[in-house]
């Protein structure tokens, strides 16, 4: 969890992160055994960071005006680190980042001043809230 969070930190400074669609993990991933299901005391930080990197995915190739889906793979990564075989807990992040991702394709339809600092400031608040977490719950 530690690298991943840290690259979380390191990249939210900069690009943009990719939505993960609906059913590619069921296509692509093969069954595993299910693990009994405890949520983690850092759940609701990491479902904030999932959303986090939902929004700036929307705004960044809202802004960029060119598809950017390098973020895709990192945020199945996650979602694979964190809840293996979890199912409630891969839907809670694959929610949450989809959250983030629509709230802000509800009120920009185009690039514009507000939608650049608004990247921004959330791109800082995910990379102060993967630190935080990484500081607090990391072995």
């Amino acid at each position: 969890m530690i690298r991943l969070l840290l690259l979380f930190s390191l990249a939210l400074a900069t690009p943009a992160l990719a939505q993960k669609a609906k059913g590619d993990a069921s296509a692509a991933t093969p069954a595993t055994p299910t693990v009994e299901e405890k949520p983690a005391p850092y759940d609701e930080r990491l479902e904030r960071l999932s959303e986090i990197l939902g929004a700036v995915h929307y705004l960044r190739n809202l802004c960029l005006g060119q598809a950017e889906d390098n973020w895709r793979a990192d945020m199945q990564r996650l979602i694979d680190m964190e809840a293996a075989g979890e199912p409630k807990r891969q839907e809670k992040l694959t929610a949450a980042f989809n959250r983030g991702y629509r709230s802000f394709a509800a009120i920009y339809t185009a690039c514009t001043d507000s939608a650049v600092v608004a990247e921004q400031r959330y791109r800082n608040e995910g990379a102060t809230l993967a630190t935080e977490i990484t500081a607090r719950f990391g072995n």
